[in-house]
């Protein structure tokens, strides 16, 4: 075998090393990038999914307390102890948002303030700091199932889930409301 051979056999083998260590090296990394992105995607459903539910939670505590400081129904427990139970779940619901605004994009954080925004508002008219009408605590209510819907679609689109649900049908579903009373 002369030189030239020699050194082309030598080069060729080297390349093929090298090209099988960096194929397995770029190989490695993907999957290291999408096991991290599932784990992320994992962490962030389970922070959306607490977080809506107390939201829920909270919506339901501000519902309880409103229909007995408005006697469209009764409960053995007080008034304060309703606005205790409202507090706790407002308490939870804080510290849900908080772990959501670590893990979300954008879009999914501004969702999730506006859902913020929307169940304050129903928990203050239900302690009576803002005065208001059924009809006001219904729109409350719209306000916030729209919001929550919203969450809904961001949530879903930074979880890259298909689909699609908003709509004011879906939102009126939602509404888990009390009639209107006789004479209003």
């Amino acid at each position: 075998m002369d030189t030239i051979t020699q050194v082309v056999t030598i080069v060729a083998v080297l390349l093929g090393a090298l090209t099988t260590y960096v194929t397995n090296h770029l190989m490695e990394r993907s999957r290291h990038r999408a096991a991290l992105r599932v784990r992320w995607d994992e962490k962030k459903l389970d922070a959306y999914a607490e977080y809506v539910g107390r939201v829920r939670a909270s919506i339901h505590a501000s519902v309880l307390l409103y229909e007995v400081r408005e006697d469209l129904r009764t409960m053995p427990r007080g008034e304060h102890d309703l606005t205790m139970d409202l507090t706790e779940a407002g308490g939870a619901q804080a510290l849900a948002f908080e772990r959501v605004m670590l893990l979300a994009g954008d879009a999914v954080v501004d969702a999730s303030h506006k859902v913020q925004e929307a169940t304050a508002a129903i928990g203050w008219q239900a302690r009576g700091v803002v005065d208001g009408t059924l009809d006001e605590w219904r729109g409350l209510h719209t306000t916030a199932f729209r919001a929550i819907n919203a969450f809904h679609q961001r949530a879903r689109a930074d979880l890259g889930v298909s689909g699609s649900f908003e709509g004011e049908q879906h939102t009126a579903r939602g509404l888990l409301l009390p009639g209107s009373r006789v004479g209003e």
